[in-house]
């Protein structure tokens, strides 16, 4: 049986000074991302008893699990951008380093997929997040209307 290589087929030229933009904007999205994290966390313990009724429980216990393995992935994923940033020096130190600049070239690749990977599953536990607390909050709602 063949195995199928997944080695991109079209690779675009990037310059230094690009790779190095795309490095400072996952830095800021994912410090970002780092706030919000704290912002989500302070959120679950403000609704910690709502989250924990029997209705909302094992969609509540799934999101704040997943919430929880994001931070860490954060926290690695920025370690992991400030090292590829580091490293930028050789492609600019003006020595060919062909080995290596491509070794260089292939990381930034995979980073690129890896953190619009990271975003996209960020950006829809948020969304999970948001409607779980705005259904918490229409429940609340409509009982305090019902009393």
């Amino acid at each position: 049986m063949k195995t199928k290589s997944n080695k991109p087929k079209y690779v675009a030229w990037l310059s230094t000074e690009t790779m190095h933009n795309a490095s400072k904007k996952w830095l800021s999205e994912l410090e970002f991302a780092k706030d919000e994290q704290l912002f989500f966390d302070d959120l679950v313990k403000s609704y910690t008893l709502q989250l924990i009724d029997s209705k909302h429980f094992n969609e509540s216990k799934s999101i704040v699990t997943q919430l929880s393995k994001l931070q860490k992935e954060t926290d690695k994923l920025i370690e992991t951008i400030k090292k590829h940033e580091r490293e930028l020096k050789i492609m600019v130190d003006g020595i060919d380093q062909i080995e290596l600049e491509n070794a260089y070239k292939d990381e930034h690749g995979k980073l690129i997929i890896t953190i619009a990977d990271f975003l996209d599953i960020y950006r829809k536990l948020k969304t999970q997040l948001f409607a779980l607390v705005k259904g918490i909050l229409k429940d609340k709602k409509q009982k305090r209307l019902l009393q």
